[in-house]
């Protein structure tokens, strides 16, 4: 199994980012076409299958983050080339709730692989 913090590491700025640039850009979402959002959902589909693959592990702390960031996304990719036609995101406050989370998900993930390391050693400063 990949490390945690190493995918950490990948996840949780990519969805911090993620959620940042999709509300700056909301209004871009009104305007896609079909084969555009299959591309989409396929990249995802592919992306949250590879999360999976090196990362299914469940339990009761902060990794099943990653392991539940995969399968939502696997999922998510598999709707968007399903159903490309499907509306998508709207301004409205459900979607800025789910970006939300996923911007509070990406910066847990972004902390945990990144956050302070407390050192016993004394500094020489």
């Amino acid at each position: 199994m990949t490390d945690s913090k190493q995918l950490a590491g990948l996840i949780g700025p990519t969805m911090v980012a993620l959620a940042v640039t999709e509300v700056i850009n909301m209004d871009a979402f009104a305007n896609q076409i079909a084969p555009v959002v299959y591309l989409n959902g396929a990249i995802l589909f592919v992306a949250g299958l590879a999360i999976v693959r090196a990362h299914n592990l469940w339990t009761w702390r902060w990794p099943v983050l990653t392991t539940l960031t995969g399968w939502v996304v696997l999922i998510g990719g598999l709707w968007r080339m399903a159903m490309p036609d499907a509306p998508q995101a709207a301004d409205y406050v459900v979607t800025y709730v789910v970006l939300a989370a996923i911007g509070a998900i990406g910066a847990i993930l972004s902390v945990k692989a990144y956050g302070l390391k407390v050192s016993e050693e004394p500094s020489d400063v």
